[in-house]
């Protein structure tokens, strides 16, 4: 028991250190495509620390609830990593019925975020709050479909037996796969959905909501951000990587490599493609909701 969760423990910590050198190899990524020597892999962890060593600057018009907005988002996206396993270890807080937990967590993070930008009194953070709200809507049914298929296919009600247990050799995951890449792009603003590096008001969604938001609050919400792409990347990895008959820090190198390649191939979308006209963003919501319903239907044959 001990050692078990000391695993755990040693792969939670290794979300945390390790989550914001993604952004770094998907930027890296983007600038090889455009030619340029881009940022030094490390940067997202310089942005962080320079924040954090920055004092906050608050707007008269808010109250106590921007002030919580992001510490509480990130405290969300934490509870919600604690019960997410990863490479075959089961998760600092493994039980039956923990799925509902990840959804419930991601849900309150981003109401969070969402209030605090009400909370301002700003026309750009409510436009990007109401589009924020909208597309959740729509991603979060494909993602709750997605694990209902994964509790139906292992028997279990636990990420951490779930995960340990299913093989994408079977059809309805691979379709489940690729629905929970439609909404891990969704969830984490990246193109086809948003641009993470737009500067334009008008067409920001996530950026849009955080714009009065400086210093160490700032960095909780890039920092959260960072976790929310290690979270559900481990979560797609948990499906198309099976167990294997290694010691989990040998797996855990096979996973790790895993969500590395998945950062690429993020950067490599975002260099060969635009983000999608506003309009048609909720046409490919509805397709990964309607991938996640097929798989459910398949599965209950």
């Amino acid at each position: 028991m001990t050692a078990q969760w000391t695993a755990s423990a040693v792969v939670f910590i290794l979300g945390l250190i390790m989550s914001p050198f993604l952004n770094g190899v998907i930027n890296r990524v983007k600038a090889k495509f455009a030619g340029r020597r881009g940022q030094p892999l490390m940067q997202s962890y310089y942005d962080i620390v320079k924040l954090f060593c920055k004092g906050a600057v608050y707007s008269a018009t808010t109250s106590w609830v921007f002030k919580l907005s992001a510490p509480l988002s990130i405290a969300s996206i934490m509870v919600a990593l604690s019960v997410m396993p990863f490479c075959g270890v089961k998760a600092v807080l493994a039980f039956n019925g923990d799925l509902i937990v990840l959804a419930s967590m991601l849900g309150l993070a981003r109401f969070c975020m969402v209030v605090g930008a009400l909370d301002t009194g700003s026309s750009f953070e409510g436009m990007g709050s109401s589009r924020e709200v909208f597309f959740s809507a729509l991603a979060e049914p494909a993602l709750l479909i997605g694990l209902a298929v994964l509790a139906g296919k292992t028997g279990t009600w636990s990420l951490s037996s779930m995960l340990a247990v299913a093989s994408p050799a079977s059809f309805e995951l691979l379709l489940v796969v690729a629905a929970l890449f439609i909404v891990f792009l969704c969830e984490n603003a990246r193109i086809p959905f948003d641009d993470p590096n737009t500067h334009l008001e008008l067409t920001m969604i996530h950026e849009a909501m955080v714009l009065d938001h400086s210093g160490p609050d700032f960095g909780l919400i890039n920092y959260a951000s960072a976790l929310k792409l290690w979270l559900l990347g481990a979560l797609i990895l948990g499906i198309l990587i099976p167990a294997t008959p290694f010691a989990w820090y040998v797996t855990a190198v096979l996973h790790i490599a895993g969500i590395l390649l998945l950062a690429v191939i993020i950067g490599i979308v975002e260099s060969v493609m635009a983000r999608l006209r506003l309009l048609h963003v909720p046409r490919l919501l509805l397709a990964a909701g309607a991938l996640s319903v097929i798989a459910l239907l398949l599965s209950t044959r």
